[in-house]
């Protein structure tokens, strides 16, 4: 259906478009925020372009929903959409720090069938295939097997109090990359409680499954892509032993925050 080796080939070009854009090696940083507190930079709207003509070479029956795209609602037609974030972790990106990746997946009827992220500043390539198991440069990765909530690893800069029997581990500002480190077995827990888009998760919750850890939202529900909204509250990533006391320990605020959230993008 796909040719492997130059998918492989288009997203990797689009990490070497990012790197030649990304401050940390060097150059000089383009960007403008879109609304308030939410950046974008020059490399953003070019690895968008790229992929979005690239992948459409690759795949001409399938759909497209980017960040950097104005959405079109004829995806919903397709059987076939790529989900695509040409720079998740932008905050880090144009503070030259290496904690951001580029995501693309393929969706059918609602799941991943590939996903793909592309950290050049880790030199860090992630491949997941479904059905096929899931890969960090090459090689074969196993998410986390924690059985005890307490202690669990966090990929985060703090903890509220009440979470503070959990341990803190480094934290990249992309979300994909923070999913990815469960699936490695570098983090055993990651929970956000806000409204966010299928393109920052669409790869990561493939590569995250395929290596065995558990995703829902964060009311512990399936996630599903190519929705008419591509949004969903939160998302949780972890090891599938500590999955229900995950989902009880955010309970309250999950729909807490849930309500607010939704009565801001209103």
């Amino acid at each position: 259906m796909i040719d492997s080796a130059r998918l492989n080939a288009i997203v990797s070009e689009a990490g070497r478009i990012a790197l030649s854009r990304w401050p940390g090696a060097g150059h000089e940083v383009e960007m403008w925020e879109k609304e308030p507190g939410h950046p974008v930079s020059v490399a953003d709207i070019e690895v968008d372009s790229f992929l979005k003509r690239e992948l459409g070479k690759l795949l001409p029956s399938a759909g497209w929903l980017s960040e950097e795209t104005a959405d079109n609602p004829d995806r919903l037609k397709n059987d076939l959409v790529w989900l695509v974030d040409p720079i998740d972790g932008t905050r880090d990106f144009i503070r030259g720090r290496p904690g951001w990746a580029i995501s693309v997946a393929l969706v059918s009827n609602g799941r991943p069938l590939i996903g793909m992220l592309s950290a050049p500043a880790r030199d860090e390539e992630w491949l997941s295939v479904a059905g096929q198991g899931a890969t960090l440069n090459g090689t074969r990765i196993k998410a986390s097997v924690c059985r005890d909530f307490t202690g669990a690893r966090v990929p985060t800069d703090q903890l509220a109090k009440i979470d503070s029997d959990l341990t803190m581990v480094e934290k990249p500002n992309s979300i994909a990359l923070r999913m990815a480190m469960v699936a490695a077995d570098r983090a055993d827990l990651v929970a956000t409680l806000r409204w966010g888009y299928e393109w920052d998760i669409g790869a990561a919750t493939l590569i995250a499954r395929e290596a065995g850890a558990m995703i829902s939202d964060a009311h512990g529900g399936q996630l599903a892509f190519n929705k008419r909204d591509p949004r969903a509250f939160g998302v949780v990533v972890c090891a599938p032993q500590i999955h229900d006391a995950a989902i009880v320990r955010l309970k309250d605020r999950a729909e807490l925050f849930a309500k607010k959230g939704a009565e801001a993008f209103k």
